[in-house]
């Protein structure tokens, strides 16, 4: 009930695809794809490039050297990469337009997860300020905010105390939502699609298209798939596609591979701090209905973790009877001996907790990297062809520990931006800059909202725990971001890592199985899913290879 609220239709996608690129699209989809999702219209059909393996004209060079085979093309206006909140806003902003109501505007999203909402970390209290602008009559279309914020706790964790503490307004949460992310995703998606989005589940974007003569980005490439875990192609190999546009809106979340990349070609993180990271580490519980207080969020600080690492928690009550837990970790850590799964782990059997818990069961785990560095690790927003959105600049406000709002917000502004150049005299040219949507994000509240915060997760390196609890106090109760000063971040995580001789091991206690689970226990509630025979993923770079 999480997860799957959102039909794929496998039969509307394939076609989808025979209309708009005939016999070698539709077998070239098919054969890659593990998902669908339904389509309300079919645009127009493009002309494609046809030698790769699936066309009925592929050459004897192409067979005997398939991964150099030339890649078929889609074309469209704006392609978006992600289909979280930030990429489905900015399609609907564009497709909710006059203009794409009255001319032919084409927008394609690509998502690499399955389902829409597959790669969402469910469990969210979530703002709605953002979605109120993109979709004001969002109950009447029964957007999946149902569960309403009642109350907040705030706890300090001592042994097996639990010290309650004034709540920070940061973490006052009236009118805000407990909701499953990756509902609202696929709500967000069938909304997109009533509006002619054309949406693809099931296919990774990994290779930045570049013009020959700029190097500006002209659009993304799909993964190439049925690769062997040896590097060569097998029976089932082909080639990904290309997906070519005038503006290319990058949405995949915290260091997503292409965002990353563009980051780096287009130096744009020359005048901001370097970026960093915390661990997000999630369960969602079943409980039983009589313990069940659905609206009640809780938030805790202290123990397990040692004072000189950054980290806390969150416990959500969501109709009718869940309870989302997490445990979050700065990735800047100094104590190589410490595990942020087990620190998770552990943090469940103070007795505030436990008595949370007891009695359910655990339905559901995930994790993911959440950014840190805020507002001062922003890098600029757009590159020649296209820009970045969501987490994939950096805008979560880590104070908050909210992001989803922001990322809707950047998302209509990245929209508008897109409109503007459409509309524009320049929309044939090739690799223009969106410098709009740069403008548009520095005079929303988005970047108000994180100036306002800027100081608080660095000041935990400045002052150390007890002096961060009560520059935090300052700051979110008086100050409110209108110090003349602002902190710098303290570079690389990796970069404070200290010698693994300088500690002593941590032994942490072997999971019950009722409570606490052991990592592999744990990964098969994840819904995560790998072929044996595929290449790794994680890849040690060719200039890092004295550290195997």
């Amino acid at each position: 009930p999480i997860i799957h609220l959102y039909p794929t239709c496998y039969t509307c996608t394939m076609i989808k695809l025979l209309q708009r690129g005939g016999c070698s699209a539709l077998c070239k989809f098919s054969k890659a794809a593990t998902g669908g999702i339904s389509s309300k219209a079919v645009r127009r059909t493009t002309g494609y490039v046809s030698r790769g393996l699936c066309t009925e004209n592929s050459g004897e060079d192409e067979e005997e050297n398939p991964m150099n085979a030339e890649r078929e093309a889609m074309e469209f206006d704006v392609v978006i990469v992600g289909g979280g909140p930030a990429g489905l806003s900015a399609a609907i902003e564009i497709m909710k337009s006059p203009l794409a109501q009255n001319e032919e505007i084409t927008v394609c999203v690509v998502e690499k997860g399955a389902e829409i909402g597959a790669h969402i970390l469910s469990g969210n209290v979530f703002d709605p300020i953002a979605l109120d602008e993109l979709i004001p009559d969002w109950k009447e279309k029964e957007a999946p905010l149902e569960t309403e914020v009642k109350k907040d706790k705030f706890y300090f964790l001592h042994g097996n105390s639990a010290i309650p503490t004034p709540v920070p307004p940061s973490l006052q949460n009236h009118g805000n939502y407990i909701i499953s992310l990756g509902n609202l995703s696929q709500w967000l998606a069938q909304q997109a699609e009533e509006l002619g989005v054309e949406i693809y589940p099931g296919f990774a974007a990994s290779e930045l298209l570049l013009d020959d003569e700029t190097g500006a980005v002209v659009g993304v490439a799909t993964r190439d798939v049925g690769i062997g875990k040896d590097g060569n192609p097998k029976s089932t190999f082909e080639r990904g596609i290309e997906l070519r546009a005038k503006q290319t809106l990058l949405a995949e979340g915290a260091r997503g591979s292409l965002s990353e990349e563009a980051i780096e070609m287009f130096d744009l993180r020359k005048d901001a701090d370097e970026q960093t990271y915390g661990i997000g580490l999630k369960e969602i519980w079943e409980i039983p209905e009589e313990k069940a207080d659905p609206g009640l969020v809780m938030h805790t600080v202290g123990w397990p973790t040692p004072r000189d690492t950054y980290s806390g928690s969150f416990l959500y009550h969501m109709e009718p009877n869940l309870v989302l837990c997490g445990y979050v970790v700065g990735l800047d850590y100094e104590n190589p001996q410490i595990t942020p799964y087990q620190e998770f782990q552990k943090w469940k059997t103070h007795p505030k907790v436990r008595e949370q818990l007891e009695g359910g069961r655990c339905i559901s785990y995930g994790a993911r990297v959440i950014n840190e560095g805020g507002y001062q690790s922003i890098p600029k927003l757009t590159f020649p062809g296209g820009a970045l959105l969501g987490c994939s600049a950096g805008f979560v406000n880590i104070a908050r520990i909210k992001g989803s709002h922001c990322a809707i917000k950047s998302g209509m502004e990245a929209g508008k931006a897109a409109l503007e150049f459409l509309e524009s005299d320049k929309k044939e040219e090739i690799g223009v800059e969106m410098t709009k949507y740069q403008e548009l994000m520095e005079n929303s509240w988005v970047f108000k909202e994180l100036y306002e915060v800027r100081n608080i997760h660095p000041a935990f390196k400045k002052f150390g725990f007890y002096g961060f609890m009560l520059y935090s106090a300052l700051e979110t109760f008086i100050l409110k971001g209108r110090g003349w000063w602002t902190f710098s971040s303290h570079g690389k995580d990796a970069a404070q890592t200290k010698p693994l001789s300088s500690y002593e091991p941590i032994e942490y206690e072997k999971p019950d199985g009722e409570l606490t689970f052991d990592l592999l226990s744990n990964l098969q509630r994840s819904g995560t899913y790998h072929d044996d025979d595929q290449p790794s993923h994680l890849v040690v770079k060719d200039h890092l290879d004295h550290v195997n």
